[in-house]
């Protein structure tokens, strides 16, 4: 079926295209890690929707009315105001990142030996509460467990177990909910499901929190698959949810589609009195957060228009197109699919590989040298629990890859070659190599080990 993109292309930019002997220089030298590849190497990059997203006229228009004054510039009140008005919350923040909004709000909430219960943390969210001697703690519902049903929201956390843990020993600093569930193959939460757990926070004086990187798109998935709100907007859905909750904190690379930036938001005051003064210290004046005027311009533009239907039905489209793609070529994806990114079944498409031999990642790197098409694992190597030499003692639940689509960067013709590589690799995965790693970091180790392939 035809994509209707509802944008025409104003400005175009090359892309690489290469020869297999070139890729696989490139990679061995890259040591076999998709991240330490350069740019100029990769075809076609679905690495990460986060920065990647191409402008609009107005967002380029609004950046070149920035107002570089240090304190109180106008393009912060302008950013204040529209994130004002969309989530109601008094107390809000520039910063340049969504992981600046985490180790400021976790600094400020969690004392060491403390627990921050959610849907699913991702890495780098995980990776900053355990810097502060905290515990991230995973509660995703029954249906997760599921790849291939349709359960409509499979994001959602166990209401069950977070009863329990919440009346449990452990001392709990915060709930946080992230929409859409990133780490759960990019399924959304239901409002229903986001009440519940707000409900049960607020039960047992326990600050609930949201990670709303892609607010709007799990606002989209409500107005499409949740009774009760198929006649709303997905503003209206947006704003809803983050009413609901005592704050947020968000990577504005995904759903305000610009290059930098992150918000930091909340409506405690004696809480926003300590997170002012660790973003002043870390980031910059609470005006501007780290960013330049220019930003927080392009920022507040990108808030406005990430809700438009047109928008996000299209985006949505061309997410289930490349799972639709897939599954003709043979390559089965977490069902149903989410909006910013498509999660490949690599466990069931390489049951030659192991998961000490990291069968996610063997697909990710095949998928670059077939095609040059460079994305991210999410299995044992990223999830699993190794021991100090590298070796894998605890596999992760699912073998995944995650295509993750760029915002109005790539056309029709681009998604069907993704899905005619895929195609090819399918005919024959057994001739796929494992990998064993080389070096492992202690931390966040996706981010910068190396490997090797194994006959």
């Amino acid at each position: 079926m035809p994509i209707m993109e509802p944008y025409r292309i104003k400005v175009v930019e090359p892309i690489p295209i290469t020869t297999r002997e070139h890729r696989e220089r490139a990679l061995a030298a890259a040591g076999y890690n998709p991240f330490n590849l350069a740019a100029t190497d990769v075809t076609i990059d679905l690495l990460s929707d986060s920065g990647t997203g191409a402008l609009s006229a107005e967002q380029q228009s609004a950046g070149l009315r920035g107002d570089e004054t240090y304190a109180g510039a106008r393009s912060y009140y302008r950013f204040r105001d529209v994130v004002e008005g969309l989530t109601g919350y008094p107390h809000l923040w520039p910063v340049h990142q969504g992981r600046a909004a985490e180790r400021i709000l976790f600094t400020a909430l969690l004392k060491p030996g403390q627990v921050c219960v959610g849907n699913t943390h991702f890495d780098t969210t995980r990776a900053n509460i355990e810097i502060l001697g905290g515990q991230a703690v995973d509660l995703p519902c029954q249906a997760a467990k599921d790849l291939d049903s349709d359960a409509p929201f499979k994001g959602d956390i166990d209401l069950d177990a977070l009863e329990a843990v919440l009346s449990g020993p452990q001392d709990v600093a915060l709930v946080l909910m992230t929409i859409t569930n990133n780490g759960g193959g990019g399924q959304p939460v239901s409002m229903g499901n986001l009440k519940a757990a707000a409900a049960i926070a607020r039960r047992h004086g326990v600050p609930f929190f949201l990670d709303a990187a892609r607010f709007a798109e799990n606002a989209w998935l409500v107005t499409q698959r949740e009774p009760g709100y198929t006649d709303r907007t997905p503003r209206e859905v947006a704003e809803e949810a983050f009413r609901i909750s005592d704050g947020c904190v968000a990577s504005l690379k995904k759903d305000a589609i610009v290059h930098i930036g992150g918000l930091l938001a909340v409506k405690d005051p004696e809480l926003a009195q300590k997170c002012e003064l660790l973003l002043i210290a870390t980031e910059g004046f609470r005006t501007y957060g780290g960013l330049a005027g220019r930003d927080l311009e392009m920022l507040a533009q990108g808030l406005l228009e990430v809700t438009e239907p047109s928008y996000l039905r299209a985006r949505a489209e061309a997410t289930a197109y490349v799972a639709d793609l897939a599954a003709a070529g043979g390559v089965d994806s977490v069902r149903p699919t989410g909006v910013h990114a498509v999660y490949l079944n690599a466990g069931r498409l390489l049951p030659h590989l192991p998961p000490a031999r990291f069968p996610g990642f063997a697909l990710a790197t095949e998928l670059y040298l077939a095609g040059g098409i460079r994305c991210a694992e999410l299995g044992s190597l990223y999830l699993g629990e190794l021991d100090d030499g590298g070796n894998l003692l605890k596999a992760a639940p699912y073998e995944l890859v995650r295509l993750a689509i760029p915002r109005r960067v790539y056309t029709q013709s681009h998604l069907e070659y993704v899905g005619e590589v895929l195609a090819g690799i399918a005919q024959d995965p057994e001739r796929v190599p494992g990998y064993r790693l080389t070096h492992a970091p202690p931390l966040l180790r996706h981010f910068n080990c190396r490997l090797e392939p194994v006959s």
